[in-house]
């Protein structure tokens, strides 16, 4: 373990604690990593250290990104949002108004709610599938659109872990003409300078961290991924089973390049934390409008809570894409903040309340698909500077 990593980056005196916690993390296994918080759309936190590779001969740089999993979703949630705040896309609507194909398998009437909240029963793939499908974006709508969903959309709830970023992206396909990804760049990343992006150009390999995969969950702890390969025909084993995604293939070009949007977002701390950071100040920030107040508001309005048809017997609470703060990922002490957890460990979200955002991103990867204790360490302490 790396216990002399020099943690650089900048840091307010007043989360000096934080930094040296960050620091701390070091002696404790974490390989590369960076954190960043925004207070009324201001860095007071900006850390980077480590490694940006297992072997520890890549340092983390200033412009490292890294692969965030899940954490990707709460960006192409925002993408959706905007173009419901532009009043061209109706969260009542049905799905099947902008994508026809999708009425097969009846599902004429599902809502486009259902999709930003889990309840479309579309969790799992229904046919076999590789790693290499889902590459491939006109293959994943189209199967998608084809099949019959897996409970009555609307009367449950159940983690769209790889298949919500096909079904929202294409929804904004068809509505605004561009991929997800390009939408992203061109109407967030770009305009608000972050480094975030979903689907990875060759040139950025080079500083791009590796992940590392996750050590084995002790002997006899629950593990949604373990339980999952031990029942390949459940629901939890369809959804993380086909395909069953190794980490290590997430450094290869063919993950980098393609567009996942629920699952291959690169970036750093620095821009989640920005983005993040212009939602917990009602949605503009430097002259650039992500989403208006209203928007927010209606993106955040709780849509399900309680027992997750994949993940159970874990809990998820749900608005339109993003995840609500709840016991099992608290998003600090204050009942209005929201973002995205990401499998093995990176974590972002905004406190309206606190006016701040927050970014964990990091490369050796933990057990658990909701963040892990040192993200909500970080968490912790952030907020007790504040205090």
């Amino acid at each position: 373990m790396a216990t002399n990593v020099q943690v650089q980056g900048a840091c307010d005196s007043r989360f000096e604690r934080v930094r040296q916690s960050f620091e701390g993390s070091f002696a404790s296994g974490e390989v590369g990593a960076a954190l960043a918080v925004t207070l009324d759309g201001e860095p007071v936190v900006d850390l980077w250290g480590g490694y940006a590779d297992a072997a520890r001969t890549r340092p983390w740089q200033r412009d490292t990104i890294v692969n965030v999993y899940s954490t990707t979703k709460g960006m192409t949630a925002i993408c959706a949002h905007r173009l419901v705040e532009q009043g061209r896309l109706d969260l009542d609507a049905a799905v099947a108004r902008y994508w026809p194909e999708f009425a097969q398998a009846g599902k004429d009437q599902v809502p486009v709610r259902h999709l930003l909240s889990h309840q479309a029963g579309l969790a799992p793939v229904a046919p076999p599938i590789t790693v290499e499908h889902l590459y491939d974006w006109h293959f994943m709508t189209s199967t998608l659109a084809a099949q019959a969903p897996a409970w009555k959309p609307g009367t449950q709830h159940g983690y769209h872990a790889l298949t919500f970023g096909y079904l929202v992206g294409e929804l904004v396909r068809r509505v605004d003409g561009r991929s997800l990804g390009r939408y992203f760049r061109e109407e967030i990343a770009k305009p608000l300078e972050v480094d975030f992006h979903i689907g990875l150009d060759e040139h950025d390999d080079a500083r791009c961290a590796d992940m590392i995969p996750a050590p084995p969950p002790p002997q006899g702890a629950a593990d949604v991924f373990v339980n999952a390969a031990k029942n390949p025909e459940s629901l939890a084993g369809r959804v993380f089973g086909n395909p069953r995604l190794d980490p290590r293939q997430v450094n290869t070009r063919g993950w980098r390049g393609a567009e996942i949007p629920a699952a291959n977002g690169h970036g750093d701390a620095r821009g989640l934390a920005r983005i993040y950071g212009a939602l917990a100040c009602n949605g503009d920030l430097d002259g650039v409008h992500i989403l208006g107040p209203d928007a927010i508001n209606r993106a955040t309005t709780e849509q399900a809570f309680g027992t997750d048809a994949v993940l159970a017997p874990l809990h998820t609470r749900f608005g339109l894409g993003f995840f609500l703060t709840q016991p099992m990922i608290p998003f600090g002490p204050n009942p209005r903040a929201f973002g995205h957890p990401g499998a093995g460990g990176s974590i972002a979200f905004a406190d309206p309340d606190a006016r701040l955002g927050f970014a964990y991103v990091m490369n050796q990867m933990q057990q658990g698909l909701s963040g892990d204790a040192r993200g909500f360490s970080l968490i912790f302490d952030v907020y007790n500077a504040l205090n």
